[in-house]
C-alpha cells in the first residue's frame, strides 16, 4: 500500500510541474470574438497570483530578475516557478516520509530533509543556471559581434544598421537581445533607453561598458567606428585573460578529486598485493 502511495505521489507530482512548465508552449486557438479562459488556465493564474502575494516581494525582484536574464523562456514565469516550488516540495516530503518509515534513523531523516530542500530549491538552481549560461554566450559572443558591427559601419552603414545586420547574421542571445533593442527604437523609444533598457536585461560588464560608451559617444557626436574598434579590441583581450585566468584555476580544481579520488585508489591498486604478502609471510 505504501509503495502505491508513493507511486500516486511520484505521478502526481510530476505531472503537475510538467503541465505547469509546458503547458504555455501549446499553441493557443485564435478566435474572432473574446473567448472565456478555460478553468485550468485560470486555476492557474489565481494560484500563480496568490503565490506571488505570499511570497517576499524582495524574492519575487530576485527571481523577476533571474527570469529577465534567462532571456524570458515561455516556460518560466514567476508564477509558474512559484507554483512549481511548493508541489516539489510536497511530493518531496511525501516520499521522504515513506523513506524514513521504512526504518527510521538519523542517516535517512537527513537524507529525506536534504532530499526535501533540494526538489523545493531545484526550480530557482535551473533558472539560475539558464541565466549564467546565457550571460556567458552574451559575454563570448560580444567581441566578434562588435568586429563585425566595426567592419559594416567603416563600409558606410549606420550603427542601427550594423547592428541589425549583426543580428540578422548572428545567433544566440546576443543577437536576440540586438533585435529586441531595435524593436524597442522603431516602436518610438529614445536610443538612450533603449540602450540603457538593453544594459539592465543582461549582467555582463563588458556589455554594460559597451552600452555605456556608445550612450556617450552618441551625447558628445564621436565616431561611432572609432569607439567600436577600441571595444572590440577591448574585448577580445578580456576574453583571452578570462581563458588564461580559468586555465590557471584546473590545476587547484582538479586537486581535490586526484587527492581524494584517484590517489586512495591507485594506493590501494599497487599496495594491497605488497600488504597481502607481507601478511602471508608473517603469518
Amino acid at each position: 500500500m505504501s509503495s502505491f502511495i508513493a507511486i500516486l505521489a511520484i505521478a502526481g507530482g510530476f505531472g503537475a510541474l510538467v503541465g505547469i512548465l509546458v503547458g504555455s508552449r501549446r499553441p493557443q486557438r485564435v478566435t474572432d470574438g473574446p473567448e472565456a479562459p478555460s478553468a485550468a488556465v485560470s486555476v492557474g493564474a489565481s494560484l500563480g497570483t496568490r503565490m506571488r502575494d505570499i511570497a517576499p516581494t524582495g524574492y519575487v525582484g530576485m527571481l523577476a530578475r533571474q527570469v529577465a536574464l534567462a532571456g524570458r523562456p515561455p516556460a518560466w514565469t514567476v508564477d509558474r516557478i512559484l507554483m512549481a516550488k511548493p508541489i516539489l516540495g510536497i511530493v518531496a516530503l511525501l516520499l521522504s516520509g515513506w523513506f524514513i518509515s521504512g526504518d527510521p534513523g538519523v542517516p535517512r531523516l537527513a537524507l529525506g530533509i536534504f532530499v526535501t530542500l533540494l526538489c523545493f530549491f531545484l526550480p530557482d538552481l535551473l533558472i539560475l543556471s539558464k541565466a549564467q549560461k546565457r550571460q556567458e554566450e552574451i559575454q563570448n559572443a560580444l567581441a566578434d559581434t562588435l568586429d563585425q558591427m566595426t567592419i559594416a559601419v567603416e563600409a558606410g552603414l549606420g550603427f542601427e544598421s550594423a547592428m541589425a545586420k549583426a543580428a540578422t547574421n548572428g545567433k544566440g542571445p546576443l543577437a536576440e537581445e540586438f533585435i529586441r533593442t531595435l524593436q524597442d527604437m522603431s516602436i518610438g523609444q529614445a536610443r538612450k533607453a533603449a540602450y540603457e533598457a538593453f544594459s539592465e536585461r543582461t549582467s555582463s560588464p563588458d556589455l554594460r561598458r559597451f552600452t555605456r560608451s556608445i550612450i556617450q559617444a552618441d551625447a558628445y557626436g564621436l565616431a561611432i567606428a572609432d569607439v567600436l574598434r577600441i571595444q572590440a579590441s577591448e574585448m577580445r583581450l578580456r576574453r583571452r585573460q578570462r581563458a588564461e585566468e580559468k586555465a590557471m584555476k584546473v590545476p587547484v580544481k582538479v586537486l581535490f578529486p586526484l587527492v581524494f579520488c584517484i590517489l586512495p585508489v591507485l594506493f590501494i591498486v599497487l599496495l594491497t598485493p605488497a600488504v597481502l604478502g607481507i601478511v602471508k609471510a608473517f603469518s
